[in-house]
């Protein structure tokens, strides 16, 4: 039971946190846990696409393999599957009726996914335990929870801003995808000089994620 909160922690904080600001005109409990049972669903095609794409992970060194594993495998099958989620719920949803609704959205469903993928690098067997659940707390729960926030903030303009939709439809999934990858590169190379950039780039995450939720939140018309 405490390895289980320790890995349910997180995602709940986050998700929490994410609900408190959205202080204007509060989305429905019930399509927000929609969103998360969602997130947590698309874990069993994940598994699978990804598995499917190690197969043809390349052999040509270290950092071709670990370029390869952080931006096809990881980032855009995960990414993937959470825009198409993501755009079916609330695309045409009368819910949706401000900019930071995208990003309430979006973090939802990425918290549900890295929920379910949390719980299965805290208990396996291997690499499991407490110093796995804690890392992750501070690094990965919080990364796809940001990666969430860029999602629904493109997703957002794209929604109130027509004249400019199909480049933030686009943006909202490009910019995830590369931000996630550039987080699993990092790691995946596991270069020492690369982990001195990679303390950049959370800096970079977080200021630019809470630069996004400040921007959609003033923009609300419920204020």
């Amino acid at each position: 039971m405490h390895l289980l909160s320790l890995a349910l922690a997180p995602t709940l904080i986050a998700a929490f946190y994410i609900y408190i600001r959205d202080k204007y005109e509060k989305e429905p409990i019930r399509l927000l846990i929609i969103g998360l049972v969602y997130g947590a669903f698309i874990i069993m095609p994940v598994v699978l696409t990804e598995n499917f794409l190690l197969l043809f992970s390349p052999n040509a060194g270290i950092l071709a393999g670990a370029f390869y594993c952080a931006f096809i495998v990881a980032a855009l099958t995960e990414e993937f599957y959470k825009y198409i989620i993501l755009f079916f719920l609330v695309w045409r949803n009368d819910n949706f009726n401000e900019r930071f609704d995208g990003i309430v959205y979006a973090v939802f469903i990425s918290l549900g996914f890295a929920g379910v993928e949390n719980l299965l690098y805290v208990f396996n067997p291997s690499i499991g335990g407490v110093s796995t659940a804690l890392s992750r707390a501070l690094f990965a729960i919080p990364g796809h929870a940001l990666f969430g926030v860029a999602m629904g903030y493109y997703f957002a303009i794209a929604r109130f801003e027509p004249w400019n939709q199909n480049k933030h439809l686009t943006l909202a999934f490009f910019v995830p995808f590369m931000l996630h990858g550039v987080y699993d590169f990092i790691l995946m190379s596991n270069m020492p000089y690369l982990m001195v950039l990679f303390c950049v780039f959370i800096t970079y995450l977080w200021v630019s994620g809470f630069r996004k939720i400040k921007n959609h939140i003033q923009m609300s018309p419920f204020r």
